[in-house]
């Protein structure tokens, strides 16, 4: 039975959901630049693969691809929309021709430039509300959450939970 009166309901959880918080921090910070991505004619994605690629120039799909997290069967028709737009270039690698290379051309450059200067307002704004040490924190804290959930690799042992090790932290 639906429960209709705001009655708190008990979970069995113990801690925020913080996929859902992560998300809509994404969310929030991207309210900001998606109006001027949207100016400019770009998705969320589309600018993800010109800002992997104004930081390292020419990348091959791969690394595109986990830098933007974007996955591969999408980045296919995202780089293809891309460049037929004329913002990026696609060519087979010199060295090994399995592996497709991507570069921004002159336009996509020109946008990363443009649009470059919004976001880093966009930060400033965000260092200054925030103060330059919580920001710091925050990128230190993200990027330490980030390396934890790395999967585990057999040189490095993270121990999971277990029901009585929860138990004793409860």
């Amino acid at each position: 039975m639906l429960n209709n009166r705001n009655e708190h309901v008990t979970t069995p959880f113990k801690h925020r959901n913080l996929p859902r918080l992560l998300l809509q921090a994404r969310e929030a910070v991207m309210a900001h630049n998606r109006p001027w991505l949207r100016e400019h004619g770009l998705s969320d994605q589309q600018w993800r693969v010109l800002r992997v690629l104004g930081e390292h120039g020419t990348a091959d799909t791969g690394q595109v691809a986990r830098e933007a997290y974007i996955l591969g069967p999408s980045l296919t028709g995202v780089l293809a929309r891309m460049e037929r737009d004329g913002l990026v270039r696609r060519a087979r690698d010199a060295a090994d021709q399995r592996r497709t290379v991507v570069e921004a051309t002159a336009r996509g450059l020109a946008l990363v430039a443009r649009l470059s200067s919004t976001v880093e307002a966009h930060y400033q704004w965000m260092e200054q509300a925030l103060g330059k040490a919580k920001l710091a924190q925050l990128y230190a804290l993200l990027d330490e959450l980030i390396e934890l959930e790395q999967p585990v690799v057999k040189h490095r042992h993270r121990p999971r939970p277990t029901a009585d090790s929860a138990r004793a932290d409860a």
